[in-house]
């Protein structure tokens, strides 16, 4: 029997492996604009990755440290099955009828500008990803013993503060090196970080929402700080 907080582990298991994936497959679209003054560039594959900023923190605040860890792995397992699959598409021979003049569908190089441009931020992120994780997951469970459970504020902020920058560079860096010059690498690490700061920030009350949306309406109660992970 699947009880309510087995149930609710499988749910944000999935949301987070799913946003990962397409923030992945979104990261070759890079726009760009002007902000209070500031101009910015950042990737579109933004978009989803407050979301898993959230998760994190729910599964680490709910299931404890194991847990975190074990999605941080199903998630990368699931980015790397992914890459995999593009990777045999890609080389794959394309219909010839798609190389006829008039063709309004996809052709060869529209799949390979979106999709290939794609494996190269999927590896970017996998470079990324794990580490990022794993320092994030522990600076949240370290300021959750330090704090005993309160101020689930600071260990959301500064648990993304320091796993954040090492994603942001890694990525950036993996993904944009040798395509980019380095004024334009350095202005897209420090919009990325600052947007991923000013999410973290933003989405607090949201975290606290949830956090008593969870206890209160669902009965799924957190783990104390010091007790191991659990998912049943």
């Amino acid at each position: 029997m699947i009880t309510r907080r087995n149930a609710l582990f499988i749910y944000l298991t999935a949301t987070f492996s799913t946003c990962l994936v397409v923030g992945d497959l979104l990261g070759g679209k890079l726009v760009s604009g002007d902000w209070l003054g500031f101009e910015f560039t950042t990737t579109v594959g933004m978009i989803p990755f407050p979301v898993t900023f959230v998760l994190t923190d729910l599964i680490n605040e709910y299931y404890g440290k194991k847990a975190a860890r074990f999605v941080t792995f199903v998630a990368f397992f699931m980015a790397l099955l992914t890459y995999l699959l593009v990777a045999v598409a890609t080389a794959i021979p394309i219909a010839e009828l798609t190389r006829q003049p008039g063709w309004q569908g996809v052709n060869e190089a529209a799949f390979e500008n979106v999709f290939v441009g794609s494996q190269r931020m999927i590896v970017a992120s996998l470079t990324a990803y794990v580490v990022a994780q794993l320092v994030d997951i522990s600076v949240f469970t370290l300021l959750k013993k330090l704090t005993g459970g309160r101020a689930l504020w600071l260990r959301a902020t500064g648990s993304t503060l320091i796993s954040q920058l090492i994603d942001t560079v890694t990525i950036t860096g993996v993904a944009w090196i040798g395509l980019l010059s380095m004024a334009e690498l350095k202005r897209i690490i420090l919009t990325a970080y600052t947007l991923k700061l000013i999410i973290a920030i933003v989405l607090t009350p949201i975290l606290y929402a949830l956090h008593a949306f969870l206890s209160r309406a669902l009965g799924v109660e957190p783990l104390p700080p010091d007790e191991d992970s659990r998912t049943s």
